[in-house]
């Protein structure tokens, strides 16, 4: 039983330091540097752009129908 504790230790610590990264000697330019840059801000305009078709247009919609509906209902009548 001891054993069986130690060795599942033993594989956690070995996977452990196996999964932290070693020091990473890579340059990243300026040219990449803005295009990560460029990519992130795409991502988020799309994003953003995704929330504002799905929920202002419909919602846009809704609202103009409901002006067009009471326009065209007759008020009350004048006496």
């Amino acid at each position: 039983m001891i054993e069986f504790r130690f060795a599942k230790i033993a594989l956690i610590a070995v996977a452990g330091a196996a999964l932290v990264p070693a020091e990473a000697l890579a340059y990243t330019g300026p040219g990449a540097g803005i295009s990560a840059l460029g990519s992130l801000l795409a991502l988020l305009a799309a994003f953003f752009f995704t929330l504002v078709g799905f929920v202002w247009y419909p919602v846009k919609r809704a609202i103009k129908g409901f002006r067009k509906a009471t326009a065209a209902s007759p008020g009350p009548s004048a006496q």
